[in-house]
């Protein structure tokens, strides 16, 4: 298993709701915490991720700040109508540190990762890192 939303492995952006040029939605693909893609001030936001390919998955971790309720998607297709629920989860508050939320739910396939900020304990989030574990489907 290793880490198939990074940019390097192939993994890239298909849609976000906002953007900042300088913070845009690629930057929680980079495998670096330090870097973060930032909301605006508005919920829900939305990010699609897209796989190289179809995936085995088994687990998501987010790096985030100021989230305070999150629900994850997936689909195995690219059509935006069949997308099943994955997790939701409440994060709590934290003041000066990241938010690390581990979301483990077995294997699944998925071809794209759906996450949606329902809300947040401020007016902008950021979400400095998604890592999913996975490897590809053989088939």
């Amino acid at each position: 298993m290793f880490d198939v939303a990074l940019l390097s492995a192939g993994a890239h952006i298909a849609l976000a709701t906002s953007s900042d040029e300088k913070h845009p939605p690629e930057h929680m693909l980079d495998g670096n915490s330090e870097t973060f893609w930032s909301t605006t001030g508005m919920f829900p936001q939305e990010v699609v991720i897209k796989f190289q390919a179809l995936m085995k998955i088994t687990n998501v971790h987010i790096c985030s700040y100021n989230i305070h309720r999150i629900r994850l998607e997936i689909s195995e297709t690219d059509d935006s109508n069949k997308y099943e629920l994955l997790a939701e989860r409440e994060l709590e508050a934290t003041d000066s540190q990241l938010q690390q939320e581990e979301i483990q739910f077995g294997e699944r396939r998925a071809t794209n990762l759906r996450i949606i900020i329902e809300s947040g304990y401020d007016h902008f989030i950021s979400l400095h890192k998604v890592v999913v574990s996975g490897q590809a489907v053989h088939r």
